[in-house]
């Protein structure tokens, strides 16, 4: 499993077997794959995951 974020708002979407990944939420055609494993993603609450997906917005985006 891989985690994937979208650099255009955020959402966090986990795939299996997929390179190119679009964001369902916003619609936007190219998430990223973070820098996060499974193993992470699925032990961080939902506050960390928010805290997660802000932090990573704030870098990439600045």
């Amino acid at each position: 499993m891989k985690v994937f974020i979208c650099p255009n708002c955020g959402w966090i979407r986990e795939v299996s077997r997929r390179k190119k990944v679009e964001c369902f939420k916003c619609g936007y055609g190219y998430m990223v794959q973070a820098k996060l494993s499974y193993e992470q993603y699925v032990q961080m609450d939902m506050e960390a995951r928010q805290d997660y997906v802000k932090s990573w917005l704030y870098i990439h985006k600045a």
